[in-house]
C-alpha cells in the first residue's frame, strides 16, 4: 500500500468516527380526553306537581247555613262518607208543613169518596139527581188529584231535608274547602272539590315559545324533587291551546308511564324536557389545532402509544369550548394540550391521574 492510498483510508476512517447518530425521539406526557358523543339535547328542566287526572267539585242542592264540616283538607273519603251538613231546622219544618197538607188533603179525600158514594146510590134508587152525581164524582177526582200533589211535596221535602247533607259519591280527597262553618250557600254554589287519587298526572307551566315547537319526540322526565332517584316517564295528554296573559306560559299536563307511590297529590316534582339529536362531540378548546383553515385533533392510538392528526368538523365555539359533529368515535382518546408540538407518529405518554 502506498502513502497517498493509507492516507486517504485513514480520512475515511476518521470521518466515520466522527459522525454521531441521531438520537431517539422523546416520549412526550400529554393530557388527554376520551370521546363521549352526545345524542341528547336537553330542553329544559322545569318544576311542578303531582295532581289528580279528576277532579270535582261538589255543593248542596239547596240553599241554607253551613252546620258544620266534617272532613278536613287531606282527608281520604269513601263513597257515602258525610262531607258537611246545612242547618236543617228550615228543611224540617217545611217537611211537617208538607205532611200536615198531606194529612188535610187525606181527610178531604175520605170525604169525596164517601159522597161519590152516596150520591151513586140515591141516582141508582132513582132518588138522586144526575147533577148532584156529577159534582160528587168531579169533586172526588178534584180531590184524588190534590191527594198526589200533597203526596209529591211530602216527598220533595224529605229530599230537601236529605239534601242538607253533602256526601260523596267516589273515593277520593278532599284538596280545597270553598266554605266555612256558619257561611250561608247557595244551591248549586262551590262548596268543596274533591281528586280522585287513583290516577295522578304530573302538571307543569312551558314558556310559550317552547309550547308551540315542541318536537314531536320529545321526552319527559318526572322526578322527585327531594328524592330524585324516584322518576319515570310522561307523554303529553293536555296542552292549553292560550297562554296565561301575565306568565305567558301554557299549562301542559303529563301522563306518567308509571306512578311511584312517592308520588302522592302535591309532590313537588322536577320534569326535564329532553329530545334525540345527531351525535355530537364537546372538547376543550386547547384541543383543536388550525392548520391553513382546517381544525383537527390529534388522536392517540392506546396499542402502539402514538399519536396522528385527524380532521373535523366545528360546529360551534363558547366558553373554551368546542361543539364537533365528525371526525371522531366513541371511545377514543385525543390530546386536549399542546397540540401544536406534535408530530406525526410521535411517541406519547398518557398520564391517566391527569387525563379529563
Amino acid at each position: 500500500m502506498n502513502r497517498v492510498t493509507a492516507l486517504a483510508c485513514l480520512g475515511i476512517l476518521l470521518a466515520g468516527c466522527s459522525k454521531e447518530e441521531a438520537p431517539p425521539e422523546p416520549v412526550r406526557p400529554v393530557l388527554s380526553v376520551q370521546i363521549s358523543p352526545q345524542d341528547i339535547a336537553q330542553l329544559g328542566r322545569f318544576a311542578g306537581t303531582i295532581q289528580a287526572r279528576y277532579e270535582s267539585t261538589l255543593g248542596f242542592r239547596v240553599s241554607g247555613r253551613i252546620a258544620r264540616r266534617a272532613v278536613d283538607v287531606g282527608s281520604e273519603v269513601k263513597a257515602g262518607d258525610l262531607l258537611a251538613t246545612l242547618d236543617p231546622t228550615d228543611l224540617q219544618n217545611q217537611v211537617r208543613s208538607s205532611q200536615g197538607d198531606l194529612a188535610r188533603v187525606q181527610a178531604q179525600w175520605i170525604n169525596a169518596q164517601a159522597d161519590a158514594r152516596r150520591q151513586q146510590e140515591l141516582f141508582d134508587r132513582g132518588v138522586g139527581a144526575q147533577a148532584q152525581l156529577d159534582v160528587a164524582q168531579t169533586n172526588l177526582k178534584t180531590t184524588r188529584a190534590s191527594l198526589d200533589q200533597a203526596k209529591a211535596s211530602v216527598s220533595q221535602a224529605k229530599d230537601q231535608l236529605n239534601y242538607s247533607e253533602l256526601r260523596v259519591d267516589h273515593d277520593a280527597v278532599v284538596t280545597h274547602w270553598n266554605v266555612e262553618a256558619g257561611q250561608v250557600v247557595s244551591a248549586g254554589q262551590e262548596v268543596v272539590t274533591l281528586a280522585r287519587p287513583d290516577i295522578k298526572e304530573a302538571v307543569i307551566d312551558l314558556p310559550s315559545s317552547l309550547a308551540e315547537n315542541l318536537p314531536p319526540d320529545v321526552r319527559f322526565t318526572v322526578a322527585d324533587q327531594l328524592e330524585p332517584s324516584i322518576s319515570t316517564t310522561a307523554t303529553v295528554r293536555e296542552l292549553e291551546p292560550q297562554a296565561e296573559s301575565a306568565t305567558r306560559t301554557r299549562r301542559a299536563r303529563l301522563t306518567l308511564a308509571q306512578t311511584p307511590a312517592a308520588f302522592r297529590l302535591g309532590t313537588a316534582i322536577s320534569v326535564t324536557l329532553s329530545t334525540a339529536i345527531e351525535p355530537k362531540v364537546e372538547l376543550p378548546l386547547s384541543a383543536i389545532q388550525e392548520v391553513e383553515g382546517k381544525s383537527r385533533i390529534w388522536v392517540i392510538d392506546r396499542q402502539n402509544q402514538t399519536v396522528a392528526p385527524r380532521e373535523v368538523q366545528v360546529l360551534s365555539r363558547a366558553d373554551g369550548r368546542v361543539v364537533v359533529s365528525a371526525g371522531v368515535k366513541a371511545g377514543e382518546r385525543v390530546v386536549s394540550a399542546g397540540v401544536n408540538s406534535l408530530k406525526p407518529g410521535q411517541k406519547v405518554k398518557v398520564d391517566e391521574g391527569s387525563t379529563r
